[in-house]
């Protein structure tokens, strides 16, 4: 168990520093108040998963270790929730509704789509 408690939290780390690199890449490259690094980050992060988990479904080419280091820890720290409802609450704050609106439905259904998308390309190839 302890193994597997430090593969996972190698993965978030993993993964939370390279969403904390891709976020500020992208925030400080497209200049907006849309927080498009986070948006970014979890499109990206769903579409990883859905692959990682279609690489599962199809082989044996990922082992339970492997599996769980991609998907909970990786794309676990990778992808970020909090960050999310906190953008929300201050586009919502600021009276920035159109974005506020965007930005979680486009998160809702392009990070389900993602996820389709990642899985759909694994089983095709």
């Amino acid at each position: 168990m302890f193994r597997l408690i430090l593969i996972i939290g190698s993965g978030s780390f993993i993964g939370g520093v390279s969403r904390f690199l891709t976020t500020r890449f992208v925030q400080n490259t497209i200049i907006s108040i849309f927080p498009f690094g986070t948006f970014m980050v979890n499109i990206l992060g769903c579409f990883l998963i859905g692959m990682l988990y279609g690489i599962s479904e199809r082989s044996n080419f990922l082992n339970n270790e492997w599996r769980l280091f991609l998907t909970v820890g990786f794309c676990g720290g990778f992808t970020t929730f909090s960050s999310f409802a906190n953008e929300n609450f201050s586009l919502l704050k600021d009276g920035n509704f159109l974005y506020f609106a965007l930005y979680t439905s486009l998160s809702v259904f392009l990070g389900l789509a993602a996820v389709y998308l990642g899985n759909l390309i694994i089983r095709i190839i």
